[in-house]
């Protein structure tokens, strides 16, 4: 049984993720997630069982993790609930999509690989060894500290020399980052297209490409991303007039190809105005016009933004209704997810759970997720000054929004908060006393 109790909230949402599991796991679930929370040092497996005081027996929650790790879908729709029942929905819900690595250590780590490196430090390594997880996030606007990222559901790149030994163990089935994406974004329409609002998902450069692009539509999804310099766009079909209709169907594309290098060479029709980017108002030189992109299947708005330096980036949204603003703010809104991907990493560990079994290592990966996800539900409303405090740092801003770390911190003594209140009843039990000492002076050291 674990030591420390959630409160009452958290512990009704931990319980409500557990409905998708069998009956008899349930319990487990709630103790990996304290031991997630409580754990302290490298965050391994054995670490947050010794954080929630699991002894004989441990060998079950690693059974458990390999278990949970083939229920992620349904349990991600169960966050997808917590957060429509805690949040403010706007009209136009939207998503952030990137993909990260987590570094693995020592032989037969199931699904791991040499990949490249987006972070190479001052080592310089172009590669590393370990795990790429394509992620999906819900992106939401927050009253006082900005844009916040919610991680939902991941997929598992296994590169195509390294999935032989899945595809022999489990049936697992090679597919690309794109692909994965393209799953992730299904896995969204059918859990949220009965809302009636419009879904937005952003994403990198990179899956600006066909085989993502096309499923997306087919899911009524809007993707916005960032276009190469060189992509090959097409000028808009002129519409058909009674006198000049051919047989057959209109055309889909014009036949002037559009550079957007010369485009964004010419002085005419830029225009500025001002965006709330990056959490504040930044006034911007654009230039926005109507094209057609193979890939995306058809008409697309397109957006050049110049930075003060002179130099310029393009944007493309597959709703050709949308404004600039809408598409220069999810573009910078994107960044969210790229602030989750560092406190999973440095505040909760992940990657360092030391499991080999892919269930299981998939299950640590979304355990960190959906505790993040429900840390920032179980924040939202909360004080600042209950999140943080900030007087014992008088070189710090204490306007500063509080970190991911510290609202994991709050949560933690809300949940000591709650266990001297257990201690402090009528009776005074002095075993409890003691034994909440034991702990606290265990967790001291």
């Amino acid at each position: 049984m674990a030591t420390w109790q959630f409160p009452t909230v958290f512990s009704g949402w931990v319980e409500s993720l557990g409905q998708e599991l069998d009956k008899r796991l349930r319990p487990t679930l709630n103790e990996i997630c304290l031991g997630v929370l409580f754990a302290h040092g490298r965050r391994t497996v054995s670490s947050w069982l010794r954080a929630v005081g699991v002894g004989p027996g441990f060998e079950d929650y690693y059974y458990f993790l390999g278990s949970l790790g083939r229920k992620c879908e349904w349990v991600a729709g169960r966050v997808l609930r917590i957060i429509q029942k805690h949040l403010p929905l706007p009209e136009r819900l939207l998503f952030g999509l990137d993909d990260t690595p987590t570094k693995r250590y020592g032989p037969k780590v199931e699904g791991a690989g040499i990949h490249h490196n987006p972070t190479p430090g001052p080592a310089d390594q172009k590669f590393l060894y370990g795990h790429v997880w394509v992620t999906l996030a819900w992106l939401f606007r927050h009253p006082r500290w900005g844009t916040v990222a919610l991680p939902l559901l991941a997929r598992l790149y296994v590169r195509a020399k390294n999935v032989w030994l899945l595809r022999f163990l489990y049936g697992w089935e090679f597919r690309t980052k794109l692909e994965l994406a393209a799953e992730l974004v299904e896995w969204l329409a059918r859990w949220l297209n009965y809302l009636g609002k419009t879904l937005w998902v952003v994403a990198d450069g990179a899956y600006a490409k066909r085989p993502f692009l096309e499923r997306a539509a087919k899911a009524r999804v809007t993707v916005v991303s960032r276009l190469r310099k060189d992509a090959a766009l097409w000028s808009v079909p002129e519409p058909p007039t009674p006198g000049n209709r051919r047989r057959g169907r209109p055309r889909i594309y014009g036949s002037e190809r559009i550079d957007l290098a010369k485009r964004a060479g010419q002085s005419r029709a830029w225009q500025t105005d001002e965006f709330l980017l990056y959490g504040k108002s930044v006034t911007t030189r654009y230039k926005t016009f109507l094209a057609t992109y193979r890939p995306a299947g058809g008409l697309v708005r397109v957006v050049l933004a110049r930075n003060d330096n002179g130099t310029w980036a393009a944007f493309f949204c597959t709703d050709p209704q949308a404004s600039v603003a809408e598409i220069l703010e999810a573009i910078a809104d994107r960044a969210a997810i790229e602030q989750v991907f560092h406190d999973v990493k440095e505040v909760h560990g992940a990657g360092q759970q030391q499991v080999r079994n892919v269930w299981a290592n998939l299950a640590a990966w979304h355990a960190i997720l959906w505790m993040h996800t429900l840390v920032e539900v179980w924040a939202w409303e909360q004080p600042q000054s209950r999140l943080c405090d900030r007087s014992d740092s008088p070189w710090d801003d204490p306007r500063r929004r509080p970190s991911h770390a510290d609202r994991c911190k709050a949560l933690r003594r809300a949940c000591l908060e709650d266990e001297f209140r257990r201690c402090g009843t009528r009776r005074i039990d002095v075993q409890k006393i003691l034994a909440l000492a034991q702990r606290l002076a265990k967790r001291a050291a």
